[in-house]
Parts: C-alpha cells; structure tokens; sequence
C-alpha cells in the first residue's frame, strides 16, 4: 500500500510540475523590445528638446512601452551631419515610430 501512495504523490507532483512549466517558461521570455526614432534639430541639452522627450516617454508610458525595459529611443539631435546621418540609417532599422521635430530658422539640408 505505502507504493502505491508514492507513485500516486509522484505523479501528482510530475504532472503539476509538467503543466506549470510552460507558463514559467513564457514568463521568462522577453518582450520585444520597441524602437522610436527621433530626430531633432535642437540640442539634445535644449529645454525644449528635454520637454519633448519627457512628453514623448510619458505617452509610452500611457500605452506600456517604458524607455529602457521594452522599448529604445534612438535619437539624432543638433549636429546637421549627425542628423542626416541617422535619417538615412533610420529605415534599416524598422522603428515602430519616428518623432520628427524641427526649428523652422534653420533649415536641415539633405543631399
């Protein structure tokens, strides 16, 4: 009899053991991590660009993307070249969304 118990007791725990390990197993993988592209003609130091880039992180947040744990923001900010640089780049890399801010009073030229 005491057999019996056993093998009852190792079955029972080898079966919730077997149907808990997919949903451990899914718990661990990760997240895809989301990419945003941003481009900006102010100085990544520039109040204004810092304001937007706050905005930008708080309406993530809103939709579950929070900068650093599952989504990157890439950015291009001031220098002309740099910034022409990475508009050419950006479509390599699929973003799932790009922020384009400009200043009107000086115009970026791309070749």
């Amino acid at each position: 009899m005491a057999i019996h118990i056993r093998r009852r007791t190792f079955i029972a725990a080898f079966g919730g053991a077997a149907g808990a390990f997919p949903l451990a197993a899914r718990a661990q993988q990760r997240a895809r991590m989301r990419r945003i592209g941003v481009i900006m003609s102010l100085a990544a130091n520039d109040p204004e660009d810092q304001a937007r880039i706050a905005a930008l992180r708080q309406g993530l947040q809103e939709v579950g993307w929070t900068d650093g744990r599952n989504a990157r923001i890439d950015r291009a900010a001031g220098d002309a070249d740099r910034v022409r640089t990475y508009v050419v780049e950006l479509p390599a890399v699929a973003p799932d969304g790009i922020l384009a801010t400009g200043d009107t009073t000086r115009p970026v030229h791309l070749h």
